[in-house]
Parts: structure tokens; C-alpha cells; sequence
């Protein structure tokens, strides 16, 4: 059970710890009724640590399986697990949900029932029917039945490489996808470093991205402070519309006061970067074209 979920990192570890030294632990751990934690191992674990108090609940389960998923409803609102994390719980799960089959089938009469049964020729009072596990798998988790296929595929064929890098959220299932299927009909020995090599592409060109992205947020920021800025008459008649329509009261009054000197002092400095970054620098060029 314990491994059933992403280990916290150590950050988010440490902060729980100081959580509960300074305010104790108020959340119930939860036990099933073989006395097995079901949620909250980090919990019990520093209460353990450091001999605090701590209430445990017994919830009855019908089997592991049950608990297991319990588990991870739970865990899915305090974790931001993504569909990678999500589909590597599912292959986890699978061993009780084949598990579970089984025993259905067993309880339906399984191979004992005859031809015509099993067939749907004639009626069953408990009739069978076949168990896709990928599916079932993915519904336990939340995510596709596609998503689970790669996930499988990758867990079990991608270089361990794309593996880190999808645990360490660098790639997304999809881009991980694209990038196995571009290394599998390499020899196994390649498959590793061709992998890391287009990872390393990858990851330059999502740099590039994010700095284009941050750029273009930079420059629309500006257009649009001049922009509202051009569309203010600040004639006292406005400013008064202003501050009687707003009932502002008189600490707003000083507070905006400020923030207007601010601002002005903001664009002030714009106006003088302007001017000598490229107003200025733009004469002195030209002036030295001319001399030669």
C-alpha cells in the first residue's frame, strides 16, 4: 500500500513534518481491518518518528483492490499526479484486478459452464464476460484507455532515459510516445543514446518556446498599459467622477496618490530608456555614417 503512490519529495516531506510538530496530527490515519495503513504513511511515520499522538479509523474494504483505489481517490485532490503518474498506479493495480477477474469468473461456474453458455445461445442465471484489463486499469485511475496502452508500452520497452524524463515531467505520455517510436527500430544498443539525444532537442526547443512566449507576454504587457493609459483625461472634473463614483475613502484616496507618482515614475523610466537605448543611440549611429 505504501507504494502504491509517488513518494512525497523531500521538500514536501519536510513541510509535512513541520505541519504536524506545530499543530499535531489532526488527520485520522486510515487502517483497514487487517490493521494495514491505508492512508497516511507519511503521517504515521513522523508520529512514530516523533512520538506524537495520532487517532487511526478501521474502514472495511472488500478486497485490496478496493482499498488500493480508495487510496488514490483520496490522495488524487492532496497530489497533483499527472497521467504518466496515473498510469504507472494502474499497472500496479493490475495483478488485483486480474486477480478479481479470475475470482468472478470462478463464482460465475468460469470454464465449467458449457458451450452454448458461455456463447450467449442460451440464458445464464450468472453469465460471463470477458475482462479487458487495460480498460479496466484505466477507468481505476481516470485516464484513457489509449493513455494506458502507452503507458504500458513505455513502462515496459522505453529507454530508461525517456523513462527519468517522464517521471521528472520533462516529456509529456504523447511526446514520450513519438519519441519510442522513433528509437524502436534502432538496435537496442542505440536505442538509449538516440533517445537522450532527442530528448536534449526536445528540451531546446521548448526553451526557445518558453522564451518566445515570455517575450511576447513581455511586449503585450506594454502595449497594453499605453494603451488604457492614452484613453485617461485626467482633468479634475474625471478625477472627481472618479472618486465619487468609486466612494473612495479617504486612505484609498492616499494610496492611489501613490500609486499614481509610482506610475508616472514607472513610465518616466521607460520614456528615458527610450530615448538614450535607442532614440539617442540611433542619432549617434547616423552621425557617424555621415562622417565617413
Amino acid at each position: 500500500m505504501e507504494h502504491l503512490l509517488p513518494p512525497l519529495s523531500g521538500e514536501q516531506f519536510s513541510s509535512l513534518e513541520s505541519d504536524i510538530l506545530e499543530n499535531g496530527c489532526y488527520t485520522p490515519i486510515i487502517i483497514n481491518e487487517d490493521i494495514i495503513v491505508v492512508d497516511g504513511h507519511n503521517r504515521f511515520r513522523i508520529c512514530e518518528k516523533h512520538g506524537l499522538p495520532y487517532k487511526m479509523l478501521v474502514f472495511s474494504f472488500a478486497d485490496l483492490l478496493e482499498a488500493k483505489q480508495w487510496a488514490l481517490n483520496t490522495q488524487k485532490g492532496r497530489r497533483n499526479l499527472d497521467k504518466w503518474e496515473l498510469g504507472k498506479i494502474a499497472l500496479k493495480l493490475k495483478p488485483e484486478i486480474e486477480a478479481r477477474a479470475r475470482a468472478n469468473m470462478t463464482a460465475s461456474g468460469g470454464d465449467r459452464k458449457s458451450a452454448h453458455v458461455k456463447s450467449g445461445l442460451v440464458n445464464s442465471p450468472n453469465p460471463i464476460f470477458p475482462v479487458d484489463t487495460r480498460k479496466e486499469a484505466a477507468l481505476a485511475v481516470g485516464i484513457g484507455e489509449q493513455t494506458m496502452g502507452r503507458v504500458a508500452q513505455l513502462a515496459e520497452t522505453a529507454p530508461q532515459a525517456l523513462k527519468d524524463a517522464l517521471d521528472r515531467k520533462e516529456a509529456s505520455i504523447n511526446r514520450g510516445w513519438k519519441i519510442l517510436k522513433a528509437v524502436q527500430h534502432l538496435p537496442p544498443e542505440e536505442q538509449e543514446s538516440a533517445a537522450s539525444e532527442m530528448l536534449s532537442a526536445v528540451r531546446e526547443i521548448d526553451q526557445l518556446d518558453a522564451e518566445a512566449e515570455h517575450r511576447g507576454k513581455i511586449a503585450s504587457l506594454f502595449c497594453k498599459a499605453y494603451e488604457k493609459a492614452v484613453l485617461l483625461t485626467p482633468t479634475l472634473e474625471n478625477v472627481r467622477i472618479w472618486v465619487e463614483n468609486t466612494r473612495m475613502r479617504l486612505d484609498e484616496i492616499k494610496d492611489s496618490v501613490q500609486e499614481s507618482y509610482e506610475l508616472a515614475q514607472t513610465f518616466q523610466a521607460i520614456g528615458d530608456l527610450l530615448k538614450s537605448e535607442f532614440l539617442d543611440a540611433n542619432q549617434q549611429t547616423g552621425a557617424c555614417s555621415d562622417g565617413k
